[in-house]
């Protein structure tokens, strides 16, 4: 992997590179201000031109984060094809793939403690995903009668909360090496079994 560092004269996102090399070797509270600097290769003092503290600088992690994981949302849904029900899973799947090709973003936003609403850009940034989940998950409700279908909100979340769940315990760290099924496997069979009780799925 390329160093991370001050470039071209981008200062504000080498510091960004910086925070994210760090945030994956040390956690999104593990490192200061100044080792974010030291590793951009400038003063502390210069810092403080584009962020207040280190919590300003997570929060634009996360930001930058947010946009990327609702781009790769957007592009899994695929407008809603093939079908609504592979675009849904394509978009849980998606959720997966994020967290293990972007981690120190992952940890910024759903790990740093920092509130999605630190401020309107980063709240607008968090609803674009959760807008794509609930979509796909409206989309594949209609196909139950209208008696039967779980709100749209409701059945993302649950599904968020499951690839969260899978991500948090099995797709990270040194619990993943003990994962009695790969992650992927996991979640799709976890997928299955919630859509079959709702009726969105024939029963084996």
């Amino acid at each position: 992997m390329p160093k991370r560092g001050y470039h071209h004269g981008n200062l504000r996102q080498a510091l960004v590179e910086a925070a994210l090399t760090l945030i994956e070797a040390k956690g999104p509270t593990g490192f200061t201000l100044s080792e974010a600097a030291k590793s951009a290769g400038v003063t502390p003092a210069a810092v403080y031109r584009h962020f207040s503290g280190r919590d300003e600088l997570i929060a634009e992690v996360a930001l930058q984060g947010h946009r990327i994981f609702a781009d790769l949302m957007g592009f899994a849904y695929d407008n809603g094809g093939p079908s609504p029900l592979s675009a849904f899973e394509s978009t849980g799947r998606a959720y997966l793939a994020f967290a293990r090709k972007h981690p120190g973003h992952y940890m910024a936003m759903f790990e740093s403690g920092i509130s999605i609403n630190a401020n309107p850009e980063l709240a607008t940034a968090a609803a674009r995903s959760s807008a794509i989940l609930e979509r796909a998950a409206a989309a594949l409700s209609e196909q139950l009668p209208p008696e039967k279908r779980p709100p749209a909100a409701m059945f993302s979340a649950h599904i968020w909360a499951m690839s969260h769940g899978v991500v948090e315990l099995y797709a990270r760290g040194a619990p993943g090496a003990k994962a009695p099924f790969p992650p992927e496997d996991l979640l799709e069979t976890g997928i299955g079994i919630y859509l079959r009780g709702l009726g969105l799925l024939p029963q084996d």
